[in-house]
């Protein structure tokens, strides 16, 4: 039975990679770089800690933990100041997050941004439709690690194969697959493999709670007949 569902954040609930794009497009310019769509794409999704090893990596630059950790730090500032401004909510997911608290499904919000980015962006979500949120900066390891997912289902008291991720990038699918959970994948900036334990939608739009049961219900079967196959 589904028990609870576990949202991503970015590009899953509010459609802020594009705002992603605009802040990394800021900081390769505030560091003396172009972002390049490959390196873009390599970053959707990261955790800070990884998104500025990749870029650094990029820009020739030294990997010294100081510096990108002050690069971090600027980056999410500028990030926020965005997020301010408001949040577009990415199609279907409102109604969605209003069918689940109706019915009485708990929720947590796992992500890989920084608490205090978090905090910000919950202003436009709404922090009454989450049970318990993990953010990149309170897991050991962030997504595509389970850890984040692994925390997110233990706070909840359920276990990861009892809850529904809902993830769009691969690094997110990534970590929640890991974790055990069954994964909804709606797609945003980049394609995302498929597997045993993930199906796939064009976008939120017309799902309902009954929807969410099927597809975990269907997801936990397949992995389980996956599992047994030689």
């Amino acid at each position: 039975m589904l028990r609870a569902v576990l949202w991503d954040m970015d590009g899953t609930l509010v459609d802020s990679e594009k705002l992603w794009d605009v802040a990394m497009e800021a900081l390769y310019d505030h560091l003396g770089g172009v972002l390049t769509p490959e390196v873009r794409s390599a970053t959707v999704g990261g955790s800070a800690a990884n998104n500025m090893r990749i870029v650094y990596d990029d820009l020739g630059l030294e990997p010294e933990p100081a510096a990108m950790a002050v690069s971090a730090d600027w980056l999410n500032d500028y990030t926020g100041g965005l997020f301010d401004a408001g949040l577009p909510w990415c199609d279907g997911a409102l109604e969605l997050l209003d069918a689940l608290a109706a019915a009485a499904i708990p929720m947590a919000l796992v992500t890989n941004t920084p608490r205090g980015l978090a905090e910000r962006a919950l202003n436009t979500i709404g922090r009454h439709y989450f049970s318990v949120s993990v953010c990149g900066d309170e897991v050991a390891h962030g997504k595509p690690a389970p850890d984040p997912y692994l925390r997110a289902a233990g706070l909840l008291g359920y276990a990861p194969a009892d809850c529904l991720a809902v993830e769009d990038s691969v690094t997110g699918a990534a970590s929640a697959d890991a974790a055990g959970c069954p994964v909804l994948v709606v797609p945003n900036a980049v394609p995302v493999p498929g597997g045993p334990r993930r199906r796939q939608v064009d976008s939120l739009v017309g799902l309902s709670v009954a929807d969410l049961h099927t597809v975990h219900a269907s997801l936990r079967e397949r992995a389980c007949l996956s599992a047994d196959t030689p």
